[in-house]
């Protein structure tokens, strides 16, 4: 009998150089998509899929990460007083209940495997997802549910996996695909950033996993890969080769790479424009823009 999912690891100890100056004083994952950090998607996302318990891995610098999901007593108040209740639900969202988070440090810079691996006590032996607050998912059902409940079918190791275009390839983790059965692929193997034109597939990893625990077994002993980083993907790739179950699943919904400045303001814009109380306003200035930028030209 596979044992549900309800532990998830967030790998937040990055410093968000690709955002500076912002992020010198700002950890990156409470930069906002129109007024909700990086993080809360996140965290809305796992808890849509059932999880409980809540790991981060964080780094020196991140207090402010921390203190986001704590309780706000003066402002709470302030709000009570004014009898706005509507901000008051907004601030329970972000609460987190007493022993369902944890911290824990990643002192040195070794890539994605090396952050899990340093969860490995508090998961224990149960399965466990990872989820990359960089990687932004709107869907009508997030995708970490999409792939708990294909889990439930699989069992294994699942990642989410998007086609992109071959000249991306070398930008991304790679399945070589064994059986493609349109939504779930089984993996006989996985390219961490190929060279171009000896990627496996045009089938990439993107920023969740459900993981075992035999994954953490493997990462105790995994060198470092490509970039000098321990690899997430050469530990799951391990798992094939000892014959254990490894499913992509093509999930549906609309990925931003909110890692980088371009993906992170095209996140901005779809979700201004998903907002009813914004949209009007919003895409009348867009329109007004390109109308003087097509005039301009």
């Amino acid at each position: 009998m596979k044992r549900k999912v309800t532990k998830a690891v967030f790998p937040v100890a990055g410093l968000g150089t690709r955002f500076l100056p912002a992020t010198k004083s700002v950890p990156k994952e409470i930069m906002t998509l129109v007024d909700r950090p990086l993080i809360q998607y996140a965290i809305d996302e796992a808890r849509a899929a059932g999880i409980k318990e809540f790991i981060f891995v964080t780094s020196r610098g991140k207090g402010a990460l921390e203190d986001y999901f704590d309780h706000a007593p003066q402002l709470e108040n302030e709000l009570r007083k004014k009898d706005k209740k509507a901000l008051l639900d907004v601030l329970k969202s972000t609460n987190m209940e007493s022993g369902a988070i944890a911290y824990i440090r990643q002192h040195k810079a070794m890539g994605l495997g090396h952050a899990v691996w340093c969860a490995r006590r508090l998961i224990a032996n149960e399965p466990f997802a990872v989820i990359l607050p960089d990687d932004v998912i709107a869907g009508e059902k997030p995708c970490l549910q999409q792939m708990t409940e294909a889990y439930e079918e699989t069992g294994g190791c699942m990642v989410a996996a998007m086609d992109v275009p071959q000249k991306r390839a070398s930008s991304y983790g790679i399945l070589d695909i064994e059986k493609d059965g349109g939504d779930v692929v089984s993996v006989k193997g996985m390219v961490e950033k190929p060279p171009l034109g000896e990627e496996p597939s045009t089938t990439a990893v993107i920023g969740r996993y459900i993981l075992t625990p035999d994954v953490l077994r493997t990462l105790n002993k995994t060198k470092q890969g490509a970039g000098g980083e321990v690899q997430l993907t050469d530990a799951i790739a391990e798992e094939i080769k000892h014959g254990r179950p490894v499913n992509g699943l093509r999930f549906e919904g609309e990925r931003y790479d909110c890692g980088s400045k371009a993906g992170f303001l095209q996140a901005t814009v779809a979700f201004a424009l998903a907002r009813d109380e914004l949209r009007g306003e919003f895409e009348s200035y867009l329109n007004d823009v390109v109308a003087q930028r097509n005039a301009a030209e």
